[in-house]
């Protein structure tokens, strides 16, 4: 009986991922005001497959994503995180954000990335100095 629920709940967690995914990619579209027919033409699939995608029907393939977020002019890594193929990295918006601005050049992307994780570090490091301090006291 525990292997079966296990089963149950392992089906359900991937039928999740479909249904957040679909979610997000209609969020992501809708946010850019793009209709379903614009994204499947911009995406090169299908209108009832995106649809399906968006119900949670479907999921999509790391390269169908790529073309989707391509589409949506939105960085591929952002719809993986979401579909669960990869996990977020440090930074996650801020990095997503960057990766996807597509008036920024490859190298300025990569600078930008680059001060931010300095700050970051900086902080890191500020702050365990802090909570050294705190319990030395």
């Amino acid at each position: 009986m525990d292997k079966k629920s296990s089963v149950d709940q392992a089906v359900e967690a991937v039928a999740d991922l479909g249904r957040d995914i679909g979610d997000y990619i209609r969020e992501q579209r809708n946010n850019a005001q793009i209709s379903l027919r614009q994204l499947a033409k911009l995406a090169g699939v299908s209108n009832p497959y995106l649809s399906q995608i968006e119900r949670g029907l479907r999921k999509p393939s790391a390269e169908i994503l790529q073309q989707i977020a391509k589409g949506l002019r939105i960085s591929a890594e952002a719809l993986y995180v979401q579909a669960g193929i990869l996990e977020q990295r440090v930074g996650g918006a801020v990095v997503d954000a960057v990766l996807a601005d597509a008036e920024l050049t490859e190298r300025q992307k990569q600078v930008l990335l680059d001060v931010y994780e300095t700050f970051r570090r900086e902080n890191a490091s500020r702050r365990a100095a802090d909570v050294t301090e705190d319990t030395e006291e």
